[in-house]
């Protein structure tokens, strides 16, 4: 990113799970260049080390974590670093996802559905409750779904009713966390990042994915960091319990 954005974030503590790449690593890199100090992680040392350094080679002040979402003590650790180093968490955006499987719903093992359920919804659940107590008056929850939400393809289908899920959790948690903290959530389109790899290397769906899209092309790791910037931030202030979809005019919804 070599664009100068402004500076929502001046002051501001974030949070962003699985922000080692991808995604997550953007939305990491742009609310850090918006001010924020950010906090990112992953479950390898060695990617937490790699993008450490990338962002603090753009200016921005970062503190990495190792953290596997589902292992309670990595996210106690998560939530109690942050609060040690910087005092305060103004955002939490939740992008850790898994999707072990491409099975029919019916076909799928029971440790998968586990997985899948634990990783996509519960962690997300459960990190909330360890950060909640620290979030200041104003602070902003995100989650990560997807398009697939909406329109659940077959070989992703278990892994897109997790992505629905988000958004009733999204609904249901703005209105348990109001008035003190705003809860939204982004659904990517598809994306070329390594968790969609299987979708964007190969040219022929690729090419299906960018003409079922209004703007004929991919979105990528900037556009989804710019949405959630957006809610995250106070030009959002009015905005709680809503979902964005960013999908380049994919269908969705009325």
């Amino acid at each position: 990113m070599s664009k100068q954005f402004g500076k929502r974030f001046q002051g501001k503590v974030a949070i962003v799970t699985a922000s080692t790449q991808g995604i997550g690593f953007g939305i990491a890199e742009r609310l850090g260049l918006e001010g924020a100090s950010v906090v990112i992680s992953s479950r390898k040392q060695s990617n937490v080390d790699e993008a450490v350094e990338k962002l603090k080679a753009k200016g921005i002040e970062v503190l990495g974590l190792v953290c596997h979402v589902s292992n309670a003590q990595h996210r106690k650790n998560l939530v109690d670093k942050t609060v040690q180093k910087y005092g305060k968490i103004d955002v939490v955006v939740s992008n850790a996802a898994a999707n072990p499987s491409v099975d029919p719903i019916l076909e799928t093992k029971d440790s998968v559905l586990d997985k899948l359920w634990d990783i996509n919804v519960k962690t997300a659940i459960l990190l909330l409750k360890d950060a909640s107590p620290h979030l200041t008056k104003g602070s902003s929850v995100i989650f990560i779904s997807s398009i697939s939400a909406y329109i659940p393809h077959s070989s992703m289908a278990m892994y897109a009713v997790t992505k629905t899920a988000l958004l009733g959790l999204t609904k249901a948690l703005a209105t348990e966390m109001a008035p003190d903290t705003r809860v939204n959530c982004v659904a990517p389109g598809f994306v070329p990042t390594h968790f969609a790899d299987f979708i964007t290397s190969n040219d022929d769906v690729r090419k299906t994915v960018e003409d079922n899209t209004l703007l004929k092309r991919l979105g990528t790791t900037a556009d989804m960091a710019a949405a959630t910037a957006f809610l995250a931030s106070d030009d959002a202030s009015y905005i709680t319990g809503e979902t964005l979809v960013v999908a380049g005019g994919m269908p969705s919804r009325l």
